[in-house]
């Protein structure tokens, strides 16, 4: 036999332009939503813990980045000259995707660095 079973809440945190407050906050309150919490301790995302955990644990882009950079290259060419989609490049400078030792080799001898420095 069914229960009828109490509704969890829902906790939603979004991130608006101060000028637009007012006019979502009555937005949500004509939908039924009165309990609307504000809270005004935005940080620019440079400072935030997440932007500097990806920066200390993306060695191997900033090298990848660097060297791309240093030998004069856009992503777009080294994914030309690698055989290698321009947006994997691109994750991989971003610490989304690992750059793993086949590429790293690759990318050692077409940008004049030895591979090891990726890892």
């Amino acid at each position: 036999m069914l229960e009828v079973m109490k509704k969890h809440h829902i906790e939603i945190h979004i991130s608006i332009p101060e000028t637009r407050k007012e006019e979502i906050v009555k937005l949500l309150k004509l939908n039924g939503i009165d309990n609307v919490k504000i809270e005004n301790e935005s940080i620019p995302f440079e400072e935030s813990e997440s932007f500097k955990n990806r920066i200390e644990n993306n060695h191997a882009g900033t090298v990848l980045r660097g060297a791309r950079k240093k030998e004069g290259f856009t992503q777009k060419q080294l994914a030309k000259l690698t055989n290698i989609f321009q947006h994997h490049i691109s994750e991989m400078e971003n610490g989304k995707r690992s750059i793993g030792k086949k590429n790293a080799k690759l990318f050692g001898k077409i940008l004049n660095i030895d591979y090891r420095v990726f890892f």
